[in-house]
C-alpha cells in the first residue's frame, strides 16, 4: 500500500464536508464548488477505508444530484447520512495507523 497521511487524509474530509453542509444550510449551493471532491486523490489500497470513503463520496454525487435537480428538500434529508459517512471513513482511517 502506497503511505500516504492519515491526519491531512482526515482534516481535508473533514473540512470539505463543513464546506459542504455550510453550502446547503445557506441555501446558496452556488458559491461552493460542490463537484470539487470528485478530484479527491485518497487511495488506501483496498483496505476497510476504501468502502467508506466511496460511501462518503457517493452521498455526496447523490447531494450534488438532487440539489441540480431542483431537489434541495431530498438532498438536506441526505446530510446527516453524509455526516455518518464521514465519521465511518474517520474511523477507517484511524484504524489504518
Amino acid at each position: 500500500m502506497t503511505r500516504f497521511d492519515i491526519d491531512a487524509a482526515i482534516r481535508s474530509h473533514h473540512y470539505w464536508r463543513r464546506q459542504f453542509i455550510n453550502a446547503f444550510a445557506g441555501g446558496d449551493y452556488a458559491d461552493m464548488p460542490l463537484s470539487e471532491h470528485r478530484g479527491c486523490m485518497l487511495a488506501t489500497g483496498g483496505t476497510q477505508a476504501d468502502d467508506a470513503h466511496r460511501r462518503f463520496h457517493a452521498l455526496a454525487d447523490e447531494i450534488i444530484a438532487l440539489s441540480n435537480n431542483g431537489l434541495g428538500d431530498q438532498a438536506d434529508l441526505l446530510l446527516p447520512e453524509l455526516s455518518e459517512a464521514a465519521h465511518q471513513l474517520v474511523a477507517a482511517l484511524d484504524r489504518l495507523r
